[in-house]
């Protein structure tokens, strides 16, 4: 496969050199924009994971629905590797609108009706965090590998809630 650079890569990442190194994939709970549909994008998903990917990171989601779902679509299509949830806790009454057309995600009605009631981004960044301790129990309580947390700069409600869960 030829990378835009003019490099090319083995397609086949099973048959590199061995090292300390392991190799994670990105996976979309909610489809990657450039998927015409859900069975597509997991398709090429394993195509990822069969040429060695050892592991898959999330898009963010505010849903632990979507990561169940998407992980169960995974299971079923084949995909056995683990999938680790990437999560976001909101810092800013903004995001509710940035980052769904940014990342194309949903925003859950209840987390937003709740930031919208905010007056500031202090208030706004309190409900992100307590959303974000929220979803953290429900994964770990359900098993998962281990927890992504998406800090895009601002590293302040992550500590917070990986106070809150670790």
């Amino acid at each position: 496969m030829q990378l835009n650079n003019g490099n090319y890569l083995d397609e086949d990442l099973n048959n590199v050199k061995e090292t300390n190194f392991c190799i994670g994939v990105a996976g979309y709970p909610e489809k990657h924009i450039k998927a015409p549909n859900r069975k597509t994008d997991l398709r090429f998903l394993k195509k990822k994971v069969d040429a060695g990917a050892e592991y898959i990171v999330t898009q963010m989601f505010f849903d632990n629905k979507a990561y169940f779902r998407f992980v169960d679509d995974c299971r079923e299509a084949g995909i056995t590797v683990p999938i680790v949830p990437g999560l976001k806790p909101l810092t800013t009454k903004k995001q509710t609108g940035i980052l769904p057309s940014m990342f194309h995600i949903d925003v859950p009605a209840d987390l937003y009706d709740e930031v919208e009631k905010c007056k500031n981004n202090e208030e706004a960044a309190q409900i992100g965090t307590e959303w974000c301790i929220a979803q953290s129990k429900e994964l770990v309580a359900a098993g998962v590998p281990c927890l992504h947390y998406y800090t895009m700069g601002t590293s302040g409600s992550t500590k917070a809630v990986a106070e809150k869960i670790f």
